[in-house]
């Protein structure tokens, strides 16, 4: 029989898709398994209305043979055929789906989950194939036909045997080269694990000659392969199954996601709507090992009628949720001619928007009713909820800033500023915080003492990204946040202030000669702040010390500098001290004593010292004395 040509739009189409549409080969087994679940479905919905088609729903299914001899890998199934027309029509014209017209044809269209949407998929065997022949024979029919191609030359139907209804597709595979090695499709390991990544929830058995290894009878040592055709898919998704234990759900996660720990939550959804979806979620109860590096992916499984579409969609989490693992399926999706990414649409936002409440919902609970697991969740995840509030200037800090928690300096524990508030003193006008490195040392700072000595509650802050968060949430609650080290914090009455002044004007040639021998600061100040320490060092401007330690620490050029105030305890016997120097003009060791108090506070508050061997020299120099 002569060969039939394409169309030269097919055979556009038909290079497009092998070079282009799709990104990766081994998407064909998934689109092949498909059409042939949408052939089985459409045999089934028939035998639904018309009494003559005697089937029985048991004895459907999708078989998976191979021949690594021959090169040629086999996918046949026992649904409804093609005639000769319809192997002409489409599969002789490319972007031609029987599957959709079947479906738009049926009057219970609503009830169908046919996969095949635009009559491509089964082009991109073509990626693997040098040869494909595709045996079939209509339901009721007693004539089988083949049609045959090896690619865009075109192709041939002609007449053949087959003696039961269905369709076998039969493709030879390309030699192997360099670049790809097509034979691993003709091994049992690698087709199992495509069969179980893209196809496992298709509603009918894949079935495949799998090997055992196992002892041979009447012996007890000796062993032999035995070969057995073998259900390799689960058909029934987990999330679609109406009873499911705790372990099976822990079975199903760690075995999905290659985690060693049980999920430290399970969030099950069954949204009906606008948008129809399922999803079944997990927060880890560990961070990957990954998960804050660059190489880290978000993104959950995205499934369509049970076919995995994306193994990590990245449009279903904000950043901010990049925790959450888990799946997606939804009919509703809106899917590219590949069925390998998403139409950018509303569905799509709709579903990620439910995804998002859903998660924000079981945190909050998780918080309010599971405090133990909220902590130790927040532990491995709780600087990602903190990114939320500070990126994009904030946009989110209102959604997020009930999730956060902080430690407190009233036991150490973590707090959420909802309780600060609940509890906080009488007529207080301001939430409290300082941060550090650890929580000893910032238990230690000089500027928390007046806090304590008053009974003033403070929120100990020891992330990095704390100071950003405290400045971008900016007040809760209609109280402002406030850093007790910056000069927004003041606990003092009017007329302990106006005190305070005086002794600052009496002693302003003192100070600023201090200040002439500290270049680093703006100003030199007593200070009635502290309790026990003599100095500390403060901030003015809306860049504070902690701001400066976290930028200057990162690996770029770009340095910044607070405005730092060196403050002084007016009741500590240094004051006194440093006045003696100043009114017996002893210059030399005024700027000594100076630079000592200086370096001083910045290792109080964690910051580098530039001339160590100076402060050195100055400290062994008044012990010397």
């Amino acid at each position: 029989m002569a060969k039939k040509q394409f169309k030269s739009e097919s055979k556009k189409l038909m290079n497009l898709m092998i070079n282009s549409i799709y990104t990766n080969s081994e998407i064909f087994l998934r689109e092949l398994i498909s059409n042939a679940s949408d052939a089985i479905d459409k045999l089934y919905y028939k035998s639904l209305t018309d009494n003559s088609i005697k089937i029985d729903k048991k004895d459907l299914a999708i078989t998976i043979s191979r021949d690594e001899e021959k090169r040629t890998l086999t996918i046949s199934d026992n649904g409804i055929g093609m005639s000769e027309e319809e192997l002409e029509s489409d599969l002789g014209t490319i972007a031609k789906s029987g599957s959709e017209n079947f479906k738009n044809d049926n009057e219970h269209k609503k009830d169908i989950d046919i996969i095949g949407q635009f009559g491509v998929g089964f082009y991109s065997a073509f990626m693997v194939a040098k040869d494909i022949k595709v045996i079939s024979k209509k339901y009721g029919s007693k004539d089988a036909y083949m049609w045959e191609s090896s690619g865009v030359d075109g192709y041939t139907v002609t007449k053949a045997n087959k003696d039961s209804y269905g369709t076998d597709v039969i493709l030879t595979l390309k030699d192997d080269t360099d670049d790809a090695t097509y034979s691993d499709y003709l091994h049992e390991y690698e087709l199992n694990n495509l069969i179980k990544k893209y196809s496992n929830y298709i509603t009918y058995p894949i079935k495949m000659e799998v090997t055992k290894h196992q002892p041979k009878e009447g012996t007890k040592d000796e062993y032999e392969d035995i070969k057995e055709m073998e259900t390799i898919n689960d058909m029934v998704p987990i999330w679609k199954r109406s009873k499911v234990s705790d372990d099976e759900y822990n079975t199903f996660y760690k075995d999905k996601f290659n985690d060693y720990n049980n999920p430290l939550k399970v969030i099950k959804m069954n949204a009906e709507g606008q948008v129809s979806f399922k999803a079944l979620l997990f927060i880890p109860s560990k961070a990957p090992m990954d998960f804050y590096t660059k190489e880290y992916e978000k993104g959950l499984q995205l499934y369509s009628n049970g076919v995995l579409i994306m193994d990590k969609c990245s449009d279903l989490l904000p950043d901010y949720y990049s925790f959450v693992k888990g799946v997606v399926d939804s009919e509703d999706l809106s899917l590219n001619i590949s069925r390998e990414t998403l139409q950018q649409d509303k569905r799509v936002k709709l579903i990620a928007q439910n995804i998002e409440n859903k998660i924000h919902k079981e945190l909050t609970n998780m918080l309010n009713e599971d405090r133990t697991n909220y902590e130790k969740f927040f532990d491995e995840f709780g600087i990602q909820i903190k990114y939320g509030v500070y990126d994009s200037w904030g946009i989110n800090k209102d959604k997020l800033q009930d999730l956060l928690l902080f430690y407190s300096s009233k036991d150490k524990k973590y707090t959420t500023l909802k309780e600060y508030v609940e509890r906080k003193k009488e007529g207080q006008k301001k939430i409290y915080y300082v941060c550090g490195e650890t929580l000893d040392k910032v238990d230690n700072l000089p500027s928390v003492e007046e806090y304590k000595d008053k009974d003033i509650e403070v929120l100990y802050c020891t992330n990095y990204m704390d100071e950003f968060v405290m400045q971008t949430l900016h007040s809760y609650n209609d109280l402002d946040i406030v850093n007790i080290g910056s000069d927004q914090a003041d606990l003092s009455t009017e007329e302990e202030k106006k005190a305070l002044e005086q002794k600052n004007k009496d002693n302003k040639t003192l100070l600023d000669d201090m200040k002439k021998y500290i270049n680093d600061v703006s100003e030199v100040k007593f200070t009635n702040k502290l309790k026990n320490s003599p100095v500390s060092l403060t901030s003015t401007g809306s860049v504070t010390i902690e701001m400066e330690k976290v930028i200057n620490a990162m690996p770029t050029d770009q340095n910044i500098s607070a405005v730092k105030v060196l403050e002084i305890n007016e009741n500590h016997p240094i004051a006194k001290y440093l006045m003696d120097l100043e009114k017996n003009k002893n210059d030399k060791e005024l700027e000594r004593i100076s630079k000592i108090l200086y370096e001083e506070a910045r290792l109080i508050e964690g910051l580098p010292i530039e001339n160590p061997t100076e402060l050195t020299n100055l400290i062994c120099d008044e012990i010397a004395k």
